[in-house]
């Protein structure tokens, strides 16, 4: 039961145990003395025994009272089936002092120190629902049969070894499943291949910021660090007139940083693999396809098959690119190979307008590269189209080429290039194409069709409720569950919770609204909440009003490179209530600016807040805190003084 709910409902709470077991007394006493101050909100049942021996025997021997409240909470609670000490805490719909009846058992609290921390929530004033629009965020699952006495060889299978199903993997360890993880990295078209660890370790996330990283430390270099002094001689200065100027673009060795990168890489692989030996989950390095609802064909490297069965799965394989549909598109590359392209990228055509696109054609560029990128239609499509056309103006600032409605429709090999011809007849060469035009399911060889899951034909996902999938026992996270945000941390959140509903007596659904992004572009772009334009559309343009503002990162001031480059943020408000409903901004450290702004939409704030927060100084998250002049204003949004 959740603080939330207490408040508007009389809880009853059960605390057994022994009357010698200093650790009953002290729950009891608590609970008790909260049932004085709200005793309309709260009830204390004691169950007392008179021994350790009487105690256990009710527990787990002759009663087996445990092992029932198991049963009740949703087939099998294993926090509650597992439990051997005193006390033994639960709620319930009733006052029955019975010690024998778990039939009318609503959550199982835990020991002492659980009952304690319940306590304290319960104490706690009202606080706003997890979801930001008011509803109960309670997940209502549909029951999947599992049973604690089943003959499969796993409680819980999950396929897929990424960020959200080694979370989930661990959860329901620690909630004591029996669990095993398959996983099986398939190459990609032009033969990449990794490791333990999905997406992000290997192919996205983590290399993506390394090599973000690298163009910064550049960029650093030739527009920032000869105007704090750093490598000026006075004969420089003297040649110049007493002033500094930029440095020329330092040598750059891409194999120095794929090897250090994919160094890096596989050290994290390692750490997975014996993370999960210590969290007792059993790795299967296979390849898997469901045969039935209970059962996987396995088939490892050397072509061997076999079968693992399962009281739950959890489909967790992610996603691959779409590849680029055109004559010749297998010459391009994807983003799961140009973190470890065994050559210089060179001339570089990015084609797609996706954050992907763009954060790959961003370091590329940072790090001395010749860039392209066709763009059929707009930039970022689903962000805010006003931060958008601000990273693309900064992009082309930087040296990066535009091509514009455009799309490839043949690639060719001239030589050691590859020729692309473009929809409006023009073309040139390059020695990399990178595709990143969208991502799909990696769903078609998993033998869903032999289960009756259903997959959104369009992308290749999989439609589920709650992670809970067409077939009740099979379950989906992270990036191959259609309709959910392509991030890390939700797929880590999303199993997390849903191993926690599984196995942990818990109906706490994941909160998909509101989550933080930040896009790795050299104008890196952090946002939460709504866009402008859906903010419009969902309120309506006379309920919203957009606070915004212009500004020069300190850090950039001494460089006269960067004295035409601005950072931005923007506050889109509800007019009626002050609600804050979306946030946004443009500049250094996007990612660090936007993690706290998270934490204050999930809890609901209100543009006060923000304005009455007193700020850093001096930082570019500051400038939230300053802001005050509105779009329907008209007023220079450019700030002004320190």
């Amino acid at each position: 039961m959740t603080s939330a709910a207490a408040a508007t409902t009389k809880s009853i709470i059960h605390v057994a145990g022994y009357s010698s077991c200093g650790f009953y007394r002290r729950a009891a006493s608590v609970v008790a003395s909260l049932s004085l101050l709200f005793p309309h909100r709260l009830q204390l049942v004691q169950h007392e025994f008179t021994s350790r021996d009487e105690f256990r025997e009710w527990l787990i021997h002759g009663t087996n009272f445990r092992e029932r409240v198991g049963n009740t909470l949703g087939g099998g609670n294993l926090r509650a089936s597992a439990h051997s000490s005193s006390p033994f805490c639960w709620t319930s719909n009733t006052a029955d002092q019975s010690s024998n009846s778990a039939d009318s058992v609503l959550e199982f609290i835990g020991g002492c120190d659980d009952a304690l921390d319940w306590c304290r929530k319960f104490a706690q004033p009202p606080a706003p629902s997890t979801s930001t629009d008011g509803e109960a965020n309670i997940a209502e699952m549909v029951p999947d049969g599992h049973s604690p006495s089943h003959s499969y060889d796993y409680d819980l299978l999950i396929l897929g070894g990424g960020s959200g199903g080694l979370a989930a993997s661990k959860e329901a360890a620690k909630l004591g499943a029996k669990v095993a993880v398959l996983d099986y990295v398939k190459p990609s078209p032009a033969g990449s291949k990794w490791g333990l660890g999905g997406t992000c370790v290997n192919v996205g996330c983590i290399p993506k910021k390394l090599m973000h990283n690298a163009a910064l430390l550049n960029g650093n270099y030739v527009h920032d660090q000869p105007h704090y002094g750093i490598g000026v001689t006075p004969e420089s200065i003297e040649a110049n007139y007493g002033m500094t100027q930029d440095n020329t673009a330092a040598t750059h060795s891409w194999d120095m940083l794929k090897q250090n990168v994919q160094n890096h890489i596989r050290g994290l692989n390692f750490k997975y693999r014996v993370d999960l030996r210590e969290k007792e989950v059993t790795y299967l390095n296979l390849l898997g396809k469901f045969v039935d609802k209970n059962t996987i064909e396995t088939v490892d490297k050397k072509g061997n098959v076999d079968t693992v069965t399962f009281s739950r799965c959890m489909v967790a394989v992610g996603g691959r690119p779409t590849p680029l549909n055109c004559e010749g598109g297998e010459m391009a590359i994807s983003s799961d190979d140009i973190f470890s392209l065994d050559r210089d990228p060179g001339k570089v055509l990015c084609v797609g307008a996706s954050y992907i696109s763009l954060e790959c054609a961003g370091f590329l560029r940072g790090i001395g590269k010749d860039v392209t990128v066709a763009v059929r239609s707009i930039l970022l499509r689903g962000f805010d189209r006003e931060c958008a056309k601000l990273i693309g103006e900064h992009m082309k600032d930087e040296g990066i080429v535009f091509r514009e409605e455009v799309v490839p429709t043949k690639l060719e090999k001239v030589g050691e290039k590859i020729k692309v011809t473009f929809s409006n007849g023009e073309s040139d060469e390059y020695d990399t194409v990178l595709a990143a035009i969208g991502r799909s399911g990696d769903t078609s060889k998993l033998g869903l069709e032999n289960v009756g899951v259903a997959v959104n034909p369009k992308n290749s996902k999989i439609s589920a409720k709650f992670e809970q999938t067409s077939v009740p026992n099979i379950y989906a996270i992270g990036d191959v569950m259609d309709g959910c945000p392509e991030l890390t941390p939700v797929a880590i959140h999303a199993g997390k919770a849903l191993s926690r509903r599984l196995f942990g007596g818990s109906n706490q659904a994941m909160d998909y609204r509101n989550i933080c992004t930040t896009v790795f572009t050299p104008l890196e772009y952090g946002t939460v909440g709504y866009s402008e334009d859906e903010a419009i559309a969902e309120f309506g343009e006379e309920s919203v009003t957009v606070y915004h503002k212009y500004f020069i990162p300190l850090e950039w001031s001494l460089s006269p490179s960067r004295g035409s480059h601005q950072g931005f943020c923007k506050a889109i408000v509800n007019k009626h209530t002050d609600k804050v409903l979306g946030l946004h901004y443009l500049g250094p450290n996007a990612g660090e600016v936007m993690q706290g702004f998270g934490t204050a939409m999930k809890l609901g704030c209100k543009f006060e807040d923000i304005t009455e927060t007193v700020g850093i100084h001096p930082t570019t998250a500051e400038e939230f805190t300053t802001l005050s002049i509105t779009k329907e204003s008209g007023e220079d949004a450019a700030a002004s003084g320190c």
